[in-house]
């Protein structure tokens, strides 16, 4: 006993990080993340991992890659080099030897031998490196198994209830027997076993379905700490599947409780089920004996969001009293909702910390980001979702989330400004349908999610309230929940050095965003002054008072900075030599900018198409060929166009990040005025009879047009492809139109 009033030491909440390393097969084709996140080419990324402060790290030391062909064949080679690394690094490793795979091809899921298989590996590690001290022998036996047994998506793509229990027990078998040949070398090594943990909420009718779904997520620690057996809820379902008794009773005999229950945690882990399926949009509804009902993320269906994971930890340890940590915290979305989501998880582990329940990590997933998880990783269309290090570059480059990672490693409270204000599975926006009220969620929506952000959040300064670019950003940050001031010239004239640093001060914003300035190309020809003072004099003076105040800036350049004389895409670092006035006024700008802010971020982009005008190239165009009128563009101009809410989001991003410096910013397909028209008319499947292609001399320019703008860039392609652009605007023109069309 501790006497009277005396403080007991608890360790602090440490940051743990995590490397998505997925080798999972999907019939006979393989998903390999170290190749397609490059850390497998990458030494150095162990110094980047140091540089964000974490404790630890859970990384990858696979079956499938190490040891493909047997013991005897094993290649150490890149373990060696990088658990090496790691150690003189500081940062504890855990060794990982399957991540949602199925080991090497010999074997399966449902093979017994895939047991006996990852214990022989795992003895060779410990053997190899006894001074490893923590393991995950297999990374979330049960929703592998799911994954694998019941729901068809990965191999051997079962999709029965007797499959799916066969290839959890397998799993689980070959975590005890991995530990027992770990432990004959390592008496002192510890398991680290993670599995994806939620809960499940429904309707009445659906109460039986949510029982059993809230009994199974147990089921993969249960049998590790020997739970399982006549007396538990899930025995008559587990018998049932046609199991040996014996094969569930092993595991009594031979338990193995987690050292550390790793718990992931995912916006889709907790869920409504509804009996009302034609409430949801179709894709979420399904079927099980014989029930059609919609499975749902709670976030998009609940009045009243859950209370996050702070209840789900405390569940756990009034279940096991094992200690935690959360070994995967991650979420899809834009750059402030990953850093809000971090944060409140950091919070919630802090919450059961507070409650009695002995969590020791949060471990941020993943470092290096992840692709195509969006599908599950069954199909292969580089959908990335970056981590705190974006690898589209070609060096990893640090985001907002770096930063945030060192000030919680640190013990310093996050500080960005962005996290002033919920996230968007806390807004009022977030429904895919009729928000559902239950016993726990009132009808109404509290008041509180109605505000757009915290009081007295600091705000983006938007200059150029009556243009497309400025409209669009004050669009898009109410959607993304960022405090924003969308300013006219009177407001804010950003050539008068007073008028900008009044609004500086009456405002305080952390970042300006200049979407001003002065755009008709033609008209620039007899209107120097203005143009040179909106945008070259205008930009300089915002960029002096930002560089005194401390805040970001974002300033637009243009492709028109170029000659065209090359006749391939120009990168960020080619010389720039316009060849009219507007051309002059921009690289002027540019120049001017980061001569006086290093720091302020000048992108380049062109040829803005989008749905939030009539007025654009690609909308006039559409216009004229679906009303059966001609329209003509001209053939030897080649450009690159832009998605307007693409450049949106991509600058906010890159805004938040904090980055500098000139980037090129389009959708990256160079074709001609004629051939962009063509393109769109074909996405659209309009008429293209009627588009004529001319020559520029033909179109009646009075400033002189390079021939070649297209831009490409030495950083990293951040936007989508130009076709799915022009689907997704096609999409959102659609459904004005219909709407405009149903509202009169």
């Amino acid at each position: 006993m501790h006497p009277k009033n005396a403080s007991i030491s608890v360790p602090p909440l440490q940051l743990w990080g995590g490397l998505e390393c997925t080798v999972n097969r999907v019939r006979d084709q393989y998903f390999d993340q170290l190749d397609r996140n490059g850390h497998r080419h990458r030494d150095d990324d162990i110094d980047r991992f140091a540089s964000l402060g974490i404790h630890a790290i859970r990384y990858p030391v696979l079956w499938e890659t190490t040891a493909p062909d047997g013991i005897a064949n094993a290649d150490w080679k890149w373990t060696d080099r990088r658990l090496v690394a790691l150690q003189q690094a500081g940062i504890t490793p855990i060794a990982g030897l399957v991540h949602h795979g199925s080991g090497p091809p010999h074997t399966s899921l449902t093979d017994p031998a895939f047991a006996t298989g990852l214990a022989e590996f795992a003895g060779a590690v410990a053997a190899r490196y006894p001074w490893l001290s923590y393991y995950t022998p297999v990374n979330e036996p049960l929703t592998t198994a799911r994954f694998s047994g019941l729901y068809g998506l990965w191999y051997p793509h079962g999709s029965d209830d007797n499959t799916f229990i066969q290839a959890l027990l397998i799993q689980c078998r070959a975590v005890v027997l991995s530990m027992q040949a770990i432990r004959a070398i390592n008496p002192d090594a510890k398991l680290v076993q993670t599995d994806d943990f939620g809960k499940t909420y429904s309707t009445p009718e659906m109460a039986l379905f949510a029982t059993f779904y809230n009994e199974r997520r147990w089921l993969g620690w249960d049998l590790l700490c020997g739970m399982v057996g006549t007396e538990h809820p899930l025995w008559p379902y587990l018998t049932a599947t046609g199991i040996d008794h014996a094969e569930l009773l092993w595991f009594r005999d031979n338990p193995c409780p987690p050292d550390i229950i790793g718990v992931n945690y995912y916006v889709t882990s907790e869920r409504w089920l509804d009996h009302r399926h034609d409430r949801y949009p179709p894709h979420f509804a399904g079927v099980s004996d014989f029930t059609r009902f919609a499975d749902i993320e709670t976030s998009r269906a609940l009045a009243a969001p859950t209370p996050g994971i702070a209840p789900l930890l405390d569940e756990i340890w009034d279940r096991y009293h094992l200690p935690m940590a959360i070994t995967e915290a991650h979420i899809d979305a834009a750059r402030e909702d990953q850093l809000r989501w971090l944060l409140e998880i950091w919070q919630g582990a802090l919450q059961a910390r507070k409650n009695g329940a002995d969590v020791r990590a949060v471990t941020v997933w993943a470092l290096l980001g992840s692709f195509d998880w969006n599908s599950l990783v069954t199909q292969s269309n580089d959908y990335y979702e970056a981590g705190p290090l974006d690898v589209r570059f070609a060096e990893p480059r640090p985001t907002a989330l770096a930063g945030m990672m060192q000030e919680l490693s640190a013990g310093q409270a996050p500080s960005h400004p962005v996290l002033n204000g919920p996230g968007w599975w806390r807004r009022a926006g977030r429904f895919l349908c009729p928000p559902v009220a239950t016993p726990d969620a009132p009808t109404s929506i509290p008041a509180s999610l109605h505000r757009v952000v915290i009081a007295n959040a600091a705000p983006i300064l938007i200059a150029g309230a009556t243009g497309t670019l400025g409209r669009a950003f004050a669009r898009i940050c109410q959607q993304r929940n960022l405090a924003y001031r969308l300013l006219s010239r009177g407001e804010m004239d950003i050539a008068d050095p007073a008028s900008v640093e009044q609004a500086m001060t009456r405002l305080r914003p952390w970042a300006v965003v200049n979407a001003s300035g002065y755009v008709r190309v033609d008209d620039a020809e007899h209107d120097v002054e203005r143009c040179f003072r909106e945008n070259a004099t205008g930009p300089a003076v915002l960029a002096a008072a930002c560089a005194r105040h401390g805040v970001h800036l974002t300033t637009f350049s243009s492709d028109l900075v170029f000659s065209g004389r090359q006749a391939n895409p120009y990168v960020e670092t080619d010389p720039v030599a316009p060849i009219n006035t507007y051309g002059r006024s921009k690289a002027e700008g540019e120049s001017a900018v980061l001569d006086c802010n290093p720091d302020a971020l000048v992108v380049r982009t062109s040829s803005f198409f989008g749905p939030w005008d009539e007025f654009n190239f690609v909308a006039q165009a559409l216009s004229a060929l679906e009303s059966g009128a001609p329209f003509a563009a001209a053939s030897d101009i080649t450009v690159s166009p832009t998605y307007v809410p693409d450049l949106v989001n991509v600058c906010l991003d890159l805004m938040i990040d904090g980055e500098r410096g000139v980037w090129h910013l389009t959708n990256g397909h160079a074709l001609t005025w004629a051939e962009l028209a063509g393109k769109a008319a074909q996405h659209a499947g309009v008429d293209c009879s009627l588009l004529g292609a001319q020559p520029a001399a033909a179109c009646n320019y009075v400033a002189a047009r390079p021939p070649y703008t297209a831009l490409h860039t030495n950083r990293a392609v951040l936007l989508p492809t130009l076709d799915n652009a022009l689907a997704r605007y096609l999409q959102t023109r659609e459904a004005h139109t219909t709407k405009v069309a149903v509202t009169i």
